[in-house]
């Protein structure tokens, strides 16, 4: 199992883009643009696809819920899966899925445990997964996960998670890459509980990246017991990076849910109450709770409380 080079990197953490910015970059959506194109594909789809990609090289777009071309693009689809290779297939589905065409989704579901082993994790199809699970519709980013497994040609079996743990705990140069396969695994139900433990031990790992990808993947792991160690490092750990991912993670990336994000706000409101917390910190406990409630009262703690009271899940 090779890495991927999002895990090779061996610059100080400090020089990567900071999580915000990149959920700031994931963030930028062109509507007009995703429009023309998806016009486009349906008459000219190779010229379409070297177009997008031009475009999403520029503005890594993250997709939303774009109106779609039913009968054309199942149609079309139909047309051409037969007769082309699984790399195209899963590239042509996956752009498909991130911009919500009908059929697309069930289709690239339909056909992903058949592409495991028969996929390159080329820059093509890294972008497009990239974008798959920057997507803020979960069932999108699901997809993206169930294909990156396959592209690494990973099964969603206990023996495969196994391999992954092992190479956890002997190869630390694949450590980063390892623990974000993990909570992928995880998330689609694979071991979550034994994922979720070593995920929480190396969140404590001197090293300060590894801590960072165990962090994010807790994120992807997604479950109700992942929140906690996450709001655990959001608030204490030494590292700026490390804290700002798991906001992030907490607040709209990874795969928990609306429901379960929720379930953080107490903890944040009182991180935000907290005279000890870092400037950089208190901010982005400010930004969770935006992206969370979808409400905007400013960095007054005690106003937050009270839409808390007012609004709380009974």
């Amino acid at each position: 199992m090779s890495v991927d080079e999002r895990f090779e990197n061996d610059r100080p953490i400090d020089e990567h883009l900071p999580a915000g910015e990149r959920s700031l970059r994931f963030a930028v959506i062109s509507a007009f643009i995703a429009l023309a194109l998806m016009l486009f594909l349906a008459l000219k789809p190779a010229s379409a696809r070297a177009a997008w990609e031009k475009i999403a090289r520029i503005v890594e777009l993250k997709s939303g819920p774009v109106p779609a071309s039913p009968a054309k693009f199942s149609e079309h689809l139909s047309e051409r899966l037969a007769r082309m290779k699984p790399q195209e297939q899963s590239e042509l589905l996956l752009e498909g899925t991130i911009n919500h065409y009908s059929g697309a989704i069930e289709q690239l579901s339909e056909h992903t445990d058949g592409w495991r082993g028969h996929l390159n994790m080329d820059p093509r199809l890294s972008g497009l997964l990239n974008t798959a699970l920057n997507s803020n519709d979960l069932r999108v980013r699901a997809a993206g996960i169930d294909l990156e497994l396959a592209a690494y040609n990973l099964a969603k079996t206990p023996r495969d998670a196994q391999r992954l743990m092992d190479r956890i705990a002997s190869d630390p140069a694949a450590r980063p890459w390892a623990l974000w396969m993990l909570g992928a695994m995880g998330n689609r139900g694979v071991e979550p509980e034994r994922a979720l433990e070593l995920l929480k031990t190396y969140s404590h790992d001197v090293n300060e990246k590894t801590r960072f990808w165990a962090v994010e993947g807790m994120s992807l792991l997604g479950s109700d017991a992942s929140i906690e160690p996450m709001l655990e490092a959001f608030r204490n750990d030494s590292s700026r990076e490390v804290r700002e991912g798991a906001g992030c993670g907490i607040a709209q990336s990874g795969m928990l849910t609306k429901e379960q994000r929720m379930k953080a706000v107490p903890t944040l409101i009182k991180f935000a109450e907290d005279p000890a917390i870092d400037a950089s910190t208190r901010s982005w406990v400010f930004q969770a709770l935006r992206d969370i409630s979808g409400e905007n009262f400013g960095s007054d703690p005690s106003v937050w409380r009270t839409w808390w009271v007012e609004n709380a899940p009974r």
